[in-house]
């Protein structure tokens, strides 16, 4: 059987038939199979905007050429030799973690504060309808952890985790996910997708012998000889030889206690800035020229600024297509964050633009990581205190350039409504200035920027503070982990999740 890789321009709207026909005149033969193992959307000149697909194709009347093989991740089997494994936290790091560990043999139980994720959904709904916080059930906590109420992005810039990547794509495929996501350049699933995906992967580990506490609650650790024993929940003590903690970048509660008990973090720079929002149609005209283009869902962008005398700004996480979102993890603070579906059809399109900053510089002077934090939530209870509800603080981008207050806001996405604001008065001095600067230079790249609206605050893209580890495991205990957003040390669903698969392997392969 021989094997060729080809490269090959197609349109945006391609279909099957139109890609066979093209293998089929460019190799010169009849019968053959074939498999896209990438797509990326080519939109450098917007009068010629194209899919490039890479595909191997394999075929008798191909001289023989050997197809590449791929690195899988190896998990061993019964190998748990009995050993009990305690996780805490139900995001990407948590389940996959447990995923991997339950396939090795041991016995393992998620512990989550929150509820299962349907609940949880109907806990979002509810709060966007009244206002009233449930702080357990929310877009922060809740199985699945933040990002299955986010853009559901599936890409990671590490390049040391590609093993560990392909089987979270395979998985999430296996769960429900679109083929696509195994090829795109830029996948994505969408909160619609992945609320269907975590319940179908939640009952897999189920059904394959994973104990899941939902409403359970972390409240503390009991160590001895560099070893954590066993942890309090709400519901009373659990013995355990390992543990691993996955609580995401926003359980505040839980770097409080883990630093109570021993556990040694510092800082990191972090961003805060704000989403801003705009017609999708209108991205789509400034990136593509026509309001929509056949086969493509709708128009993302992606900016950066960077001066000398100010502070790099950038945007993070678009959502093309959908909506902005109150976020706050509990009552008495305001921030806010973007999510879409999988066909990412809402006529709104949003990105945070955020600015990268340390606490230390914002403040002028060294701090702990405690009161580093501390300091961040008083920042997001400013936002709220602003107008004593989860009303978003808002501005047109034009006025916020004229340094004008806008006093009147057509419709938004936003569910909890928007409340005129002098971001001068939220903002640190820096911060404001910087996202000022960069605006009239992403006016240049994105055509009509400036009619935008900038609303709330974006304040947790990731957490101001890091885990000092060593290797996999947290500094000073043996049998203690801290995975993904949570250690400071993994970003988005991939990176979370690889972060969990590999301490899942380090417990594996170093008993």
């Amino acid at each position: 059987m021989g094997f060729r890789q080809l490269e090959i321009k197609m349109k945006t709207d391609y279909t099957k038939k139109d890609l066979e026909l093209v293998i089929r005149k460019i190799l010169k033969i009849r019968n053959f199979a074939y498999e896209i193992v990438k797509q990326s959307l080519d939109g450098r000149d917007n009068t010629d905007i194209h899919w490039m697909v890479r595909v191997n194709v394999t075929s008798l009347e191909i001289p023989n050429n050997e197809t590449p093989k791929k690195d899988h991740l190896v998990i061993p089997r019964n190998v748990g030799k009995g050993k009990h494994i305690i996780i805490v936290g139900s995001g990407p790091a948590g389940m996959f973690a447990a995923l991997v560990l339950q396939i090795a043999g041991y016995k393992v139980t998620i512990i989550e504060q929150g509820p299962e994720v349907y609940q949880r959904t109907k806990d979002i709904k509810h709060f966007e309808k009244t206002g009233d916080l449930v702080e357990r059930s929310n877009y922060s906590y809740g199985e699945g952890g933040a990002g299955t109420f986010s853009d559901g992005k599936l890409t990671s810039r590490t390049k040391s985790i590609s093993k560990e990547k392909d089987f979270i794509l395979e998985k999430y495929v296996e769960y429900g996910g679109p083929e696509e996501i195994l090829y795109l350049s830029k996948p994505h699933l969408g909160s619609n997708l992945l609320i269907k995906i975590v319940k179908n992967f939640r009952n897999d580990l189920i059904n394959n012998g994973v104990e899941i506490l939902f409403n359970t609650k972390m409240i503390d650790i009991k160590k001895r000889w560099g070893k954590i024993t066993k942890i309090e929940t709400e519901k009373g003590w659990i013995d355990g030889d390992y543990f691993i903690i996955a609580p995401g970048h926003s359980s505040f509660e839980t770097y409080k206690l883990l630093i109570k008990n021993g556990v040694q973090f510092k800082l990191k720079n972090f961003a805060l800035g704000t989403r801003v929002e705009h017609y999708q149609e209108q991205i789509n005209r400034a990136k593509w020229r026509v309001p929509k283009l056949p086969g493509v869902k709708a128009a993302d962008y992606s900016l950066t600024y960077n001066f000398q005398s100010i502070l790099s700004v950038y945007s993070f996480c678009m959502c093309p297509g959908g909506k902005v979102v109150p976020a706050p993890p509990s009552k008495g603070l305001n921030i806010v964050n973007g999510m879409s579906n999988y066909k990412r059809n809402y006529k709104f399109g949003n990105s945070a633009i955020v600015a990268g900053v340390s606490i230390p510089m914002l403040v002028g002077n060294e701090l702990e990581p405690l009161k580093a934090l501390e300091w961040l939530m008083e920042l997001e209870k400013k936002f709220f205190e602003f107008s004593n509800s989860y009303k978003a603080p808002a501005v047109k981008v034009s006025d916020f350039m004229n340094k004008k207050i806008t006093t009147h806001f057509e419709e938004t996405s936003y569910p909890l409504g928007l409340v005129s604001a002098d971001f001068r008065e939220l903002f640190p001095k820096i911060v404001y200035e910087s996202m000022e600067e960069a605006i009239h230079d992403f006016k240049k790249k994105i055509p009509g920027f400036e009619d935008g609206v900038m609303m709330g605050l974006e304040s947790r893209t990731s957490a101001p503070i890091q885990l000092i580890r060593d290797e996999m495991k947290v500094a000073g205990f043996k049998n203690f982990y801290l995975a993904g957003e949570g250690s400071g040390l993994a970003g988005g669903i991939i990176s979370s999740g690889a972060d969990g698969i590999k301490c899942a392997m380090d417990i594996i392969y170093n008993e």
